[in-house]
């Protein structure tokens, strides 16, 4: 039956109960419909694993498709719609929560089959002031949104009145899964150990001849014997000049002595995200070159990290780490001015490429805005960012010395804002060169997972 592993429904009634207190300073009759997220095929008859979204699982801790949340401020009721119980369909695709599960296990007040939605938001829609939803966000559910309101309008004079005021249910939801809870907290705090177990499995596994996917599966293996069900994201091991592409994927080239290895994994656990870079040598090693731009990249980090706290801004962040990546850069010769004319006239562009920071959460680029009216959005006590600088010098640029070309190196941490400044969830992963050195050449000693 589809129950959140970590589900505890007291954290999710309370969830609601928010979502609702907010609603009612819209109204008294206001509905809020929450759809969950589709199944895509992946080729012929076979589907993608299935995974809520993100605002569903949040409210309701319900991980079955096909199915409606729905909140009421007129009695301050939960409802869903969700698929019966079919022991036909369930022999082959696993059993169901059904109306009654839906009702015993989630906390429905009520449970309706999903093939009576249309006829369902005509009831809903009925004498509601405010409708709330996802605006935008599915154009299937929009529609049927919009088609049952024109029925209730064609109601009116049967004395029945239509809505006339829509929100945008994410902003209300997003609001709130910005801020993390304690047992939200938990969850990442474990996520991020068990994706310390992968990272440090890969680096360990690392030798020449091997491929980029068998430290790939290092990762998986780690991940999925710690308990994570998923990775966060489709990991990347990129090594050699592969690690200046950002999003490299491929995770098929063979390493060599002499390459650096950029590997961006996280695990997901009870759908919480993990998001985790390190670039370490394949040798016992690294190269002059590469150890130069490896601590420009982790002081650049470091200074990020001194930024945050309460009140701060994910601009404070980034541009905190820019000016230690700009001094950098022109001490080590790869540009000439100063560390204002890098800045203002984007010098470093090239070899920055991203910003320093996002969101983490239920979705690796979590819930949670970035600018408000053109301001930035201020740090809070409970948030949770990455902060990741990186250089990447491509393999082709002519623009640097040969010695520079094919290097990329990202350092990727996860931190939880507190009342005093942060807290490193990742903190257990090493990036310190000394310590990387240390354990490469100890794994190297040791056989590496070649000999193994």
């Amino acid at each position: 039956m589809a129950l959140t592993p970590s589900f505890d429904a007291a954290v999710h009634a309370s969830r609601r109960a928010r979502v609702l207190a907010a609603l009612e300073s819209e109204g008294d009759r206001v509905v809020a419909l929450l759809p969950n997220a589709k199944v895509f095929a992946r080729n012929h008859d076979v589907e993608h694993p299935y995974r809520s979204g993100s605002d569903f699982a949040w409210l309701t801790g319900f991980d079955e498709p096909e199915s409606v949340a729905v909140l009421r401020t007129q009695g301050g009721s939960y409802e869903l719609f969700n698929r019966p119980r079919n022991p036909e369909r369930e022999q082959w695709d696993g059993l169901r929560a059904g109306l009654d599960g839906a009702k015993e296990r989630f906390g429905a007040a009520n449970a309706r089959t999903i093939d009576s939605l249309d006829d369902g938001l005509v009831e809903l829609l009925s004498n509601a002031d405010v409708v709330a939803w996802p605006l935008g966000r599915d154009n299937g559910f929009d529609a049927k949104v919009l088609a049952a309101l024109a029925k209730v309008r064609l109601k009116q004079r049967l004395k029945i009145d239509a809505p006339t005021r829509f929100l945008d249910l994410s902003c209300i939801l997003h609001a709130m899964r910005w801020v993390k809870d304690a047992h939200e907290v938990a969850l990442m705090r474990r996520a991020a150990e068990i994706t310390a177990e992968g990272h440090i499995a890969a680096m360990r596994t690392a030798a020449p001849g091997l491929s980029e996917f068998h430290l790939e599966a290092a990762l998986a293996h780690a991940f999925r014997r710690g308990g994570s069900r998923r990775d966060a994201y489709e990991p990347i091991v990129a090594s050699g000049p592969n690690a200046t592409i950002l999003h490299y994927r491929e995770n098929d080239r063979a390493l060599a002595a002499g390459d650096l290895v950029l590997i961006d994994a996280g695990c997901e656990l009870d759908f919480y995200a993990s998001d985790v870079t390190r670039t370490f040598p394949v040798s016992a090693t690294f190269t002059k070159a590469q150890a130069a731009i490896y601590e420009l990249v982790l002081a650049a980090q470091a200074a990020a990290f001194e930024m945050v706290r309460p009140g701060v801004t994910l601009d404070d962040v980034h541009n905190a780490s820019l000016k230690v990546i700009a001094r950098g850069l022109l001490d080590i010769g790869i540009l000439q001015g100063t560390v204002e004319e890098v800045i203002d006239k984007d010098l470093h562009k090239p070899f920055t490429v991203h910003r320093t920071s996002h969101w983490l959460g239920m979705d690796v680029h979590d819930a949670g805005i970035y600018y408000r009216r053109g301001e930035a959005v201020r740090l809070e006590e409970g948030c949770v960012l990455t902060v990741e600088p990186g250089l990447y010098f491509r393999p082709d640029d002519t623009r640097v010395d040969e010695c520079w070309r094919g290097i990329g190196v990202r350092i990727e941490d996860d931190l939880r804002v507190t009342a005093a400044g942060y807290e490193n969830l990742t903190a257990a992963i090493p990036k310190e060169r000394a310590d990387i050195e240390a354990l490469r050449s100890d794994a190297l000693a040791s056989g590496g997972a070649a000999a193994r």
